[in-house]
This record gives C-alpha cells, structure tokens and sequence, in this order.
C-alpha cells in the first residue's frame, strides 16, 4: 500500500511532467488521523500515529500529498488534490471490509452486523455520485487544494446501522466485537472551501443513497435481475 502511494504517485508525477498533463491526486481524510479538530478543515496538519497499524496508508497518502505539491511547486506541474471521505454506492466491493458493504452484504445474507467497539464513533458518508461531480469541478477548477469532499452528514456507526435495518431488514441483529488498534473516534469533513470556491456541496442524502447500493447489492448477491436499475441518476 505504502509503495502505491509513494512509488505510484511520484511515477504518475513524472509522467505528468513530462506530457505537460493535468495531475489529481485523490488522497483521503485518514490524512487527518485520529483528529484533535472537530469538524477537519484543510489547514489541519493531523494526527497520526506513525508507527500504527492503519499508518502505512495514513503516511503514504501524506506522502504523497508531500510529493505533489513539491512537483507543482518546484516543476511546474499543474496538480489537483482531494481529500476523499468515507464513500458509498453501487457496485462496490461486496466483501471490500468497508463498514458500508460490510452492513449491507451482512442484513442481506441474514448476518449480524459486526460493530467494533462501542459503535459511537462517527463516520461521514457521500454519494459517489457526489463525489463524481465534486472531483469534476475540481479538475476543470483553477484551485490546487486540497479540497475536503465529503457529506457532512455525521453518524455513529450504531446510527449507520439503524439506516440498514430502516432500509433491508428491521430485525437484522448486531454483533459487537473488540475495537480495532488506532480507529479514528471522529471524522467530518468541513467543506466550506470546496462550497466557496468550487461551488460544490453534496446532495444525495445517506437515507436516499443506501436503497441504490442496496438494489445493486440485492442482485448480486442473490442474482435477482428484477431489481431497479441501481445506476439510476439522482
């Protein structure tokens, strides 16, 4: 993981160099650790555990900020950067461990959700249509970043999981297991840099979003093609 981000990125740079290319790098709000600020802005360094056992893709997505704004910097290159929080939606990984799939693909198999820890830590989910439109506007922006995209909808894993049993079934249980080393308690993004100068905000809601991942899931999981059409545009 440590190499793609690092490695992956400074070739890509190269590249982008060399061809005279538009460079974005879609880095992620685990830059921010386990944050002392509530909600993150852009112009908060962080806190992250280096030697952790989440920190080789924290430090690597660091990095690779690092790498960017050095080339932009010191060669010229056009670049772009998005710090990505927690995303959802169709077509998605079913067993991908994200908390997300991982909800969904358990209510529907009959499985017990799995909650680590207590459930009250806070995670914020968008769209991915949202996040399309976002890193859109982005790239044909005259704005380096990095830009916050995500829905500043807040919920503790325990609420996430009261949306899936609303949405796939109300008697699904939930199973809670030991916490994982180094999970962030809180995340949420301020977005008022990306509402000023991209003109961007969110606007599937996590109510109106999950019956589409949960369409697309349905009928990959079980093969029922008389579901709706998951890729339907909000």
């Amino acid at each position: 993981m440590h190499k793609t981000n690092v490695v992956g990125t400074l070739n890509m740079l190269g590249l982008a160099k060399r061809i005279g290319a538009r460079f974005l790098l879609t880095s992620t709000s685990e830059v921010y650790g386990d944050p002392l600020q509530h909600p993150q802005v852009e112009t908060y360094w962080g806190n992250v555990n280096p030697i952790g056992v989440r920190s080789c893709y924290d430090e690597g997505k660091r990095t690779a900020e690092t790498l960017t704004m050095d080339y932009h910097r010191g060669a010229g290159v056009e670049v772009r950067i998005a710090r990505i929080f927690n995303t959802y939606g169709p077509r998605m990984c079913i067993d991908d461990g994200r908390v997300v799939s991982n909800f969904v693909a358990q209510a529907l198999r009959k499985e017990p959700m799995t909650v680590y820890g207590d459930g009250k830590q806070t995670r914020s989910f968008q769209y991915v249509s949202d996040l399309v439109e976002g890193l859109m506007r982005l790239m044909e922006g005259e704005h380096v970043g990095p830009f916050n995209l995500g829905n500043p909808g807040e919920f503790t894993m325990l609420e996430l999981a009261k949306v899936v049993q609303e949405t796939i079934d109300p008697e699904a249980k939930i199973e809670y297991r030991p916490n994982t080393e180094d999970d962030p308690h809180k995340r949420k993004p301020d977005i008022t840099k990306a509402k000023d100068l991209l003109g961007w905000q969110p606007k599937v809601s996590l109510q109106k979003g999950l019956p589409l991942m949960v369409s697309d899931f349905r009928k990959r999981i079980f093969g029922d093609h008389n579901e709706a059409d998951s890729t339907t545009a909000l």
